[in-house]
């Protein structure tokens, strides 16, 4: 037979076992529940700025391609006919000066038949004087009727004969001079020797080009044009040039063809250089023409990547989390870029680390407009 204290000690056990059971019913579950929802919760892939499109004021450029060719190349060719190179002083690469020895021919020769035309001259001289003072003597003696008219005149004759012959061996060494002078080929200008085609020991003929010369040592970008967007180029403005070793050099406009290719429906653009080690007359070269600016909605060029071909940045929304955005870009400058189509002026775009981050990645926002 239970006693009371027993029975009293038995409905406590219970009690006690019974609120046991319903805590684990109704509190247990629901701690549990919650346990993996705050083990799973997302971490910010990349803590990132954004920004928006902006205003900004970009110079109108128009782009082109060309050769680098020479302003003007003169040929230097052989005066003398026949003669034999005896030196040659210069050689591809050099700078020269106006009436500067490029190169000998061997002068013993014309050297001999200019004495010859010399003394020819001479002779000529003393045949003159005694046909001269024939001559006077015949007039002297005219109104004297000692010499007979006939003999008057021929004496005079005589003298006019030998002042032609005086004449034309004068020319005849004149002309031996001047082949004299010839067997030394001078530069006709202040350039850079292009091209040498002079080997010592030849005889060349006359004619026979010897070297090529850029005059003044002075290039110029021809620049290749479209059509339509060559009314665009007026002569003295400034061009950008980059060279075949990635140097910018500002060049200016000089003149514009007057014609257009018929086959490429180009027109070319004469633009002058300055001096520049890679400005090699033969290159190829990149330029830009600056037309003017105008306005333009710009973003920074570390939010737009270039993938696949196309244009791109990563738009935040309003989860902030990001999604690619196709756009199209217009002009850009070293930090720039202009966009035309794509985005609306409140999207928010990740300044930069967007190629980084995927579709639907969540971003931390550290600065920047929200």
């Amino acid at each position: 037979m239970m006693t009371p204290s027993l029975k009293l000690t038995l409905c406590v056990a219970g009690a006690a076992l019974l609120c046991a059971a319903l805590l684990v019913k109704f509190v247990g579950p629901s701690s549990a529940a919650d346990r993996p929802a705050a083990a799973h919760a997302e971490t910010p892939a990349l803590a990132v700025t954004a920004t928006r499109l902006r205003p900004a004021t970009l110079p109108i450029r128009l782009s082109a391609n060309g050769n680098v060719s020479a302003w003007q190349e003169a040929l230097i060719g052989s005066e003398a006919n026949g003669l034999r190179l005896t030196a040659v002083t210069v050689n591809v690469g050099d700078e020269v000066r106006r009436g500067q020895v490029l190169a000998t021919f061997s002068a013993d020769t014309v050297n001999a038949e200019l004495a010859q035309r010399r003394a020819e001259v001479a002779q000529a001289e003393v045949a003159l004087a005694e046909a001269a003072a024939n001559a006077q003597r015949g007039q002297a003696l005219r109104e004297s009727g000692a010499m007979s008219t006939q003999q008057i005149q021929q004496y005079e004759a005589a003298a006019r004969s030998a002042q032609a012959r005086l004449d034309a061996a004068r020319a005849v060494e004149q002309s031996q001079s001047l082949r004299l002078t010839h067997t030394r080929v001078l530069a006709p200008d202040d350039g850079i020797i292009s091209a040498r085609a002079a080997t010592v020991g030849s005889v060349v003929p006359a004619g026979q080009e010897l070297f090529r010369m850029i005059r003044g040592g002075r290039v110029e970008w021809r620049a290749e044009i479209a059509a339509p967007d060559l009314v665009q180029v007026k002569p003295g403005q400034r061009v950008r040039v980059t060279l075949v070793n990635g140097d910018a050099v500002e060049g200016r406009v000089r003149m514009i063809a007057p014609s257009v290719d018929t086959l490429t429906r180009n027109g070319l653009v004469y633009v002058d250089l300055p001096r520049h080690h890679a400005a090699r007359a033969g290159t190829y070269a990149h330029g830009d023409f600056e037309l003017g600016s105008s306005a333009a909605m710009v973003l920074p060029r570390s939010a737009v990547q270039l993938r696949d071909g196309r244009h791109q940045v990563m738009r935040i929304d309003a989860r902030d989390r990001v999604a690619q955005a196709r756009v199209r870009v217009g002009r850009q400058t070293a930090d720039l870029v202009e966009i035309l189509e794509g985005l609306a002026p409140a999207d928010r775009v990740v300044a930069s680390g967007g190629a980084f981050l995927g579709d639907n990645d969540l971003v931390r926002l550290v600065e920047g407009a929200r």
